[in-house]
């Protein structure tokens, strides 16, 4: 079982690899089942059950198809061909989504074909194929040309134009490039606590942690804060400061809205039907592999310079988010030319919106989204 510190920088957006600080202790724990796995084998099947999809045009596939030569996982899920596809891409980097959207998901079915995608560098993905394999397809770009042929394939096989992509955290990133590349086979685009701009995520995280350390009288918190700064600074940073700052993030809920952890989360998979034990250490290992892999490419990333998109753009934010501020996102969004915009907003959710107030996050996917993905 992972350490908290690892776990996190599996979820964070923006962790800047503190796995290489806490990786190898987690690994190495994580290389034993916890004791209570035979109960978790005992509760899957019945999970298994509730979501098995038996309508006559349902469609309910777990499976490697290969995108730009590397077997990858994926599971399409939905109990109406005739709906909306959606493509999820998960954040991270390496946070596969796929055995832990099983909380949330079984709703969005009846009104959308999900499609679910350990991308390179974590999950099934990476047991699957190998580290090596793997490693080969970290970059920004590579993993923007997968999502693309994903795309295609989705296209092809439901027999649909357009697809609606939801890119989440780091997802934003590579779901953007993707979107950006194919307009035409994008019926609408849903950013949740998207990565926008590295360098200004930092300094908006930083300016909300000392603010918030401020108002509570935290001297402790004010204290290990102001002795990282300047923070990012220019330049590299150093992954003492980002463990600082996520150590405070995650205690002042801006992970997870109203909580110290998201142990809630972090644990989903143990009970999905999707995921093996050994899959779920590959979540873990996927954050250690992925974040060192990515983090040039990261902090390249600047999407607050696109100026126009020729979809609808729907934002998904939570109020109490600190991995991803919203400071960073509204002044974007109210300068974005796009057939239609709007932002949406989860009073009680930080970073992990589906998760905390899933029944209101499906509502609004099926109010906000869905009429327009059918009118596309």
């Amino acid at each position: 079982m992972s350490t908290q510190p690892v776990f996190y920088t599996v979820v964070g957006a923006l962790s800047l690899s503190i796995a290489a600080l806490f990786g190898a202790p987690g690994a190495a724990r994580a290389a034993e089942p916890p004791p209570a796995e035979p109960a978790y084998a005992t509760v899957r099947p019945l999970i298994a059950e509730q979501r098995r999809l038996v309508a006559p045009r349902a469609v309910e596939t777990s499976e490697a198809v290969t995108l730009g030569g590397l077997p990858q996982w994926v599971s399409i899920r939905g109990a109406d061909r005739a709906n909306p596809v959606l493509i999820y891409v998960h954040g991270g980097p390496g946070a596969a989504e796929m055995g832990r959207s099983w909380p949330y998901q079984r709703g969005w079915e009846d009104y959308f074909t999900v499609v679910q995608w350990d991308q390179p560098g974590t999950g099934k993905t990476l047991r699957h194929a190998g580290e090596a394999a793997n490693r080969a397809h970290l970059t920004r770009a590579r993993m923007a040309d997968d999502l693309v042929e994903l795309m295609a394939l989705v296209r092809e096989r439901l027999g649909v134009e357009r697809v609606i992509l939801l890119g989440h955290s780091w997802g934003n990133v590579i779901g953007m490039d993707a979107a950006q590349r194919k307009p035409a086979w994008v019926s609408a685009y849903v950013g949740v606590g998207p990565l926008m701009n590295l360098a200004a995520n930092e300094r908006a995280q930083y300016e909300a942690l000392l603010a918030e350390a401020r108002r509570r009288g935290d001297a402790t918190a004010l204290a290990e804060l102001q002795a990282i700064a300047p923070y990012p600074g220019e330049g590299e940073i150093p992954f003492e400061k980002v463990n600082v700052a996520r150590k405070w993030v995650m205690a002042y809920g801006g992970l997870a809205a109203y909580r110290s952890d998201a142990n809630f989360y972090f644990r989903a998979a143990r009970l999905s039907p999707d995921y093996t034990f050994e899959d779920r250490v590959a979540i873990d290992a996927g954050g250690q592999l992925s974040v060192p892999a990515l983090l040039p490419d990261m902090r390249q990333v600047d999407h607050t310079r696109i100026r126009e998109m020729r979809f609808p753009v729907f934002m998904f934010l939570g109020r109490h988010d600190l991995t991803t501020p919203s400071s960073v996102i509204e002044p974007w969004l109210a300068q974005l030319k796009a057939p239609l915009k709007k932002l949406v907003w989860f009073e009680h959710s930080a970073h992990l919106a589906p998760h905390e107030e899933p029944g209101r996050f499906l509502v609004k996917l099926v109010q906000e989204v869905r009429p327009v993905a059918y009118h596309q």
